[in-house]
């Protein structure tokens, strides 16, 4: 099997970087009881009114959704079913109604969330509160971002109102190549070819050391109307992590044959080459006897071209072509399987 470096004279470059990246947002003080106790104290509602309560800042938030929609001139849409694709249904109305910059769309449907609810606590007779499992109406936001281009905003209408940011990397990094005057030819989600790519990047590099915090907070302010109370009273707002995020490498041949030439060979290579083992160190883990989890290499052959993916859970390993691209992705959906540093933090 020859090294990919072997077939130089037949690529143009390769770009690393970010893809889908999901950023939630959580208003922690929410999450302990004196917390949640300074709160309703503050707001001076006791916890035999707080679902009323609870209700009217919900309704607020859904109205104040609606009121935007419309003063924009655009679509506010409620789907019936959450399995429905809220970007297909963008992406559709984009289509139909195009617009430059700013919001394309408000999706509105039920789905589970963890909300924070009262019920009386049987042994000590008292009203409390607690995070259950139940339904509840989410919004979707949906912008062309000056900054990020095609994102969303996902927006829990219910006490604790966590949050959630959607941003592609390949999305930012055609808005600031279209800043600085860069070429570049696009298929879907892959540069095919950048002008200038050592520059382009460097640019890519550069989202790894933004400070977002900022950014968010703005963004959040824009759809959420009761945030600024919640931030006046526990002086603090969002916090915000990473939930999921892809890593792709992408490897730019000269034209698609070239790719197809090649491409069948480092399938089989994927295929048998790798055992579980180098799957887990991959994805951060060693085998041991006590891992109850699932490991899974498979290949299938979809309309863009044929895919191959090793999968740890619900973390994941792909490569598959694109076009003239050949694409690496790392897929991390469940960060409870990686290891990672513990910062030790003040309680909310």
């Amino acid at each position: 099997m020859k090294s990919i470096n072997n077939y130089h004279d037949q690529i143009k470059g390769i770009l690393h970087g970010f893809d889908r990246i999901i950023f939630k947002g959580h208003l922690r003080q929410f999450f302990s009881q004196s917390g949640q106790s300074h709160f309703l104290s503050t707001e001076n509602v006791l916890l035999k009114d707080y679902s009323a309560y609870a209700q009217s800042i919900t309704s607020q938030i859904k109205e104040h959704a609606r009121m935007m929609a419309e003063s924009l001139g655009r679509p506010y849409i409620y789907l019936n079913s959450p399995k429905t694709s809220k970007e297909g249904t963008a992406q559709e109305v984009l289509k139909r109604n195009p617009v430059q910059e700013g919001l394309v769309c408000v999706i509105a449907t039920v789905e589970l969330c963890t909300a924070l609810e009262s019920y009386k606590n049987h042994e000590t007779h008292k009203i409390e509160l607690r995070n259950k499992k139940r339904k509840c109406l989410y919004l979707y936001f949906y912008y062309i971002d000056k900054e990020f281009g095609f994102m969303h905003i996902k927006l829990q209408t219910w006490f604790p109102f966590e949050i959630q940011i959607y941003i592609n990397g390949r999305e930012h990094l055609a808005k600031l190549l279209d800043q600085e005057g860069i070429g570049y030819q696009r298929y879907d989600n892959c540069f095919l070819q950048i002008d200038n790519l050592e520059r382009a990047q460097e640019l890519f590099n550069g989202f790894i050391e933004r400070k977002l915090s900022r950014t968010f907070d703005a963004l959040a302010h824009r759809i959420h109307p009761f945030l600024k109370r919640i931030e006046a009273i526990f002086s603090v707002g969002y916090y915000w992590c990473v939930e999921q995020c892809e890593y792709a490498t992408d490897v730019m041949f000269e034209s698609r044959d070239a790719l197809a030439r090649i491409y069948h060979d480092l399938v089989e290579h994927a295929l048998i080459s790798f055992s579980c083992d180098d799957v887990m160190i991959f994805l951060g883990r060693k085998m041991h006897h006590a891992f109850s989890g699932e490991i899974v290499s498979d290949k299938n052959r979809r309309p863009q071209g044929l895919r191959i993916k090793h999968k740890m859970k619900k973390n994941s390993l792909k490569m598959y072509d694109k076009c003239s691209v050949l694409r690496i992705e790392t897929t991390i959906n469940s960060l409870k399987s990686l290891k990672k540093l513990q910062i030790k933090m003040k309680r909310p």
